[in-house]
């Protein structure tokens, strides 16, 4: 299938990435999501549940470590009623020797609907979707250095949400470890997709890919130059488990170049917002008193984030009943 995650019809039934999704998709899971988000008692962004996965299962797989991601899926799909297993990989069978292919098998013959997967192979969940289980709704909770969907989405959600001009309006910078990010790369597709005016991508040498410039953005190895008049600015964790060998001097001098600090922040729109997928690096990426400070978005995109996963797991198995309803 050329767009395993879609029907025939032009539906989620799986979510791997935002690359080859329209604008229409993309806002279809935004406004989604944010139906999600209520006040609830003087409480801003409370999130009201459903009951649109009653019934179901969803199996949380995780062959990398993760907090964030893992315990906001577990709370996305609670909140929509279903029942959540997560799969302990470290005891799994996989490591007596069981293939990824026969265990998965084993897991759908368990009555599962959902598999959200992270991987450290890319490609992992589009294999999934593709060769293994098309009838289990796959749903991407990052693969490799290849893609974060569900964080460009919260991410876009809470431009969406925050942000005081539309998406076609917007400089977006984003600064880090360009070369070893997932999220930057969707970010970036997603960010392209929804129209937005200017992306600057902002990063020494040693951590931007070649050939960056081909995905229409703007490079910039200056951090001063590249925040000003910024409407939104997104920090990067820099990936040490994944860079290999040293490619910095060190911490101290990367945050003196290229940490986000107040001086920094009011080069930028003075409405702009801060952003960062966590885990964040105090004093190396990011300065105490911008992560903590009245522009940073954060935390929000941290309850976004249980929003967005709500919205990509019920519209994924909207599109699973449909598929076998049509076959």
């Amino acid at each position: 299938m050329a767009k395993p995650e879609l029907t025939e019809t032009g539906d989620l039934r799986h979510f791997i990435g935002v690359e080859g999704l329209s604008k229409a998709q993309l806002m279809a899971i935004i406004e989604k999501a944010n139906g999600y988000l209520t006040d609830n008692a003087g409480r801003p962004n409370s999130i009201r549940n459903s009951d649109e996965l009653e019934g179901c299962t969803v199996m949380n797989l995780f062959f990398e470590n993760s907090t964030r991601t893992r315990t906001t899926f577990d709370v996305a799909a609670k909140r929509l009623g279903a029942s959540v297993i997560s799969i302990d990989i470290a005891k799994s069978s996989t490591q007596k020797g069981e293939s990824l292919r026969d265990t998965l098998w084993n897991l759908e013959a368990m009555t599962a609907d959902i598999f959200v997967v992270r991987h450290s192979s890319s490609g992992a969940a589009h294999f999934m979707a593709t060769e293994v289980t098309p009838n289990i709704a796959i749903i991407n909770g990052g693969d490799g250095w290849h893609a974060h969907p569900t964080q460009a989405m919260l991410d876009m959600l809470t431009i969406y949400r925050e942000a005081p001009r539309p998406f076609e309006e917007l400089t977006v910078a984003i600064i880090g470890d360009i070369k070893h990010s997932r999220v930057a790369r969707s970010d970036i597709a997603a960010l392209k997709t929804l129209g937005v005016k200017e992306i600057r991508v902002v990063a020494p040498k040693t951590l931007l890919p070649k050939g960056i410039e081909r995905y229409g953005v703007s490079v910039y190895n200056d951090l001063d130059a590249a925040v000003v008049g910024c409407d939104v600015i997104i920090g990067l964790r820099i990936q040490n488990e994944r860079i290999g060998s040293p490619l910095l001097p060190s911490t101290s001098e990367y945050f003196k170049a290229y940490g986000i600090t107040t001086e920094r922040l009011a080069l930028a729109k003075p409405d702009a917002l801060v952003m960062h997928p966590g885990p964040m690096n105090r004093g190396v990426e990011i300065s105490s008193t911008v992560a903590d400070g009245e522009q940073s978005v954060i935390l929000k995109q941290v309850n976004n984030g249980i929003a967005v996963r709500m919205a990509v797991l019920a519209l994924a198995m909207q599109g699973q009943r449909a598929a076998r309803s049509a076959s």
